[in-house]
């Protein structure tokens, strides 16, 4: 059986995302899911952009950090423009910067370095003991016993079928909003089989990676998905250590050190099942409380 006949219709959705179409050399473009959304999500617009820079790559170098800014709100009604800068090809790393454009105006700014794959030194932090994902529930009965809780749309969009399996080891927080550490962990993985292109593997987790990041940064303040806050991605780091899958599973291990000023930091630890460090993320987040308007007396 072939790879896409193992894969469900949202992962074949998801890698229709991924798939850009060259309009010059150095120029690509990418389009947005046929869903009702306000804007543009932040990891299809990041796993888009590092699309854009290793196809400029040569095939002996892999990805070993990305950093990024999220700059406007991207309108997910119009194409992306990627234009991808080939700011260095040395011996051993390659440089790229990448803008997506809309509208004329930048909306997401990357820069990625490439490595030929070199030996030295080796050490990890070790992952923290939880559930295997397969003795905890599915995302959907994890939300079952809430349902009556939300409305006809949302529950629609709860039990939508997802290119991402997602298996929180606690109840999200958005289920029960009360105060709690900041931390979480949620095993993650495709919902089928990918490709062996280590490049397509990076992206979808440079996608599945802010799913869930910057609610970390929310858990201590019981903030839920309801209202009251402006929330958003501000920028995005991910180094990529060592090799994985993103179609076998992977623990996303989050903690959020600090919260000030109306901005959340988060820091992401991804595991290989075996328990091997794969990929470290950061990201800072807009927490804004929202204003509500005055009432004159």
């Amino acid at each position: 059986m072939s790879d896409a006949h193992e894969r469900t219709a949202a992962l074949d959705d998801l890698l229709k995302l991924l798939e850009l179409e060259r309009l010059e050399v150095n120029l690509f473009r990418g389009v947005s899911p046929d869903e009702d959304r306000q804007r543009v999500f932040g990891g299809q617009v990041a796993a888009q952009a590092l699309v854009a820079a290793g196809r400029t790559i040569e095939d002996d170098r892999a990805v070993h950090s990305l950093h990024s800014y999220f700059l406007r709100p991207g309108d997910p009604n119009i194409p992306i423009i990627f234009e991808v800068d080939r700011i260095r090809d040395g011996r051993s790393f390659t440089t790229r910067r990448v803008v997506a454009i809309q509208h004329g105006k930048a909306i997401f700014n990357l820069a990625a370095s490439f490595q030929v794959h070199e030996d030295g030194p080796d050490h990890a932090m070790e992952m923290p003991e939880v559930p295997a994902p397969e003795d905890l529930p599915t995302f959907r009965e994890r939300i079952e016993p809430y349902i009556s809780k939300f409305g006809p749309e949302a529950t629609q969009w709860l039990v939508r079928e997802r290119p991402i399996d997602s298996r929180p080891v606690d109840d999200p927080h958005w289920l029960e909003p009360a105060p709690r550490a900041p931390s979480q962990d949620v095993w993650i993985k495709t919902n089928g089989r990918l490709p062996d292109d280590p490049l397509l593997h990076a992206c979808v987790v440079a996608y599945a990676s802010d799913l869930s990041l910057l609610d970390t940064a929310t858990l201590p303040h019981a903030i839920g998905h309801s209202g009251g806050y402006m929330m958003a991605s501000l920028d995005h780091a991910m180094w990529f250590h060592r090799p994985f899958r993103a179609d076998e599973w992977l623990l996303y291990h989050q903690t959020s050190p600090s919260a000030y000023g109306a901005r959340g930091l988060a820091l992401g630890h991804v595991f290989r099942a075996d328990g091997t460090l794969a990929i470290t993320v950061m990201q800072e987040g807009l927490l804004r409380p929202m204003r509500t308007p005055e009432v004159n007396a």
